[in-house]
């Protein structure tokens, strides 16, 4: 993030090499930008630096359950005993009743009045 905080402190060079003036339209106009500009790089550091303590953190859970994994499964876990096509999550069409109506049957339990 150092490289933001460079070109900032360059372009406020460029403005006191161009003798731009805070009392003038533009110079209040070209502060205020500089402002934000500095506001929106501290925001993005603060959020880089919150970014890389989750990380570690996410790390640290990453050992643990490693270690848990080895505790209760032993050393000898195979990933390729897990594989997805064990799962069948297909929606079977027998599995439906055409004749249920949604609107008659609102699934509360009670008995919708017409």
């Amino acid at each position: 993030m150092d490289f933001l905080y460079e070109k900032i402190s360059y372009l406020r060079g460029l403005a006191d090499g161009l003798d731009v003036k805070a009392d003038t339209k533009e110079g209040k106009l070209f502060n205020a930008l500089m402002d934000v500009i500095e506001e929106i790089a501290d925001g993005l550091n603060d959020i880089v630096e919150e970014q890389d303590e989750v990380n570690e953190y996410l790390d640290l859970l990453d050992e643990d359950l490693s270690a848990v994994e080895n505790e209760v499964f032993g050393d000898e876990i195979d990933e390729d005993d897990y594989d997805d096509d064990d799962y069948d999550f297909d929606f079977d069409d027998e599995d439906y009743d055409d004749d249920y109506d949604d609107e008659e049957h609102c699934g509360c339990g009670c008995e919708e009045e017409e």
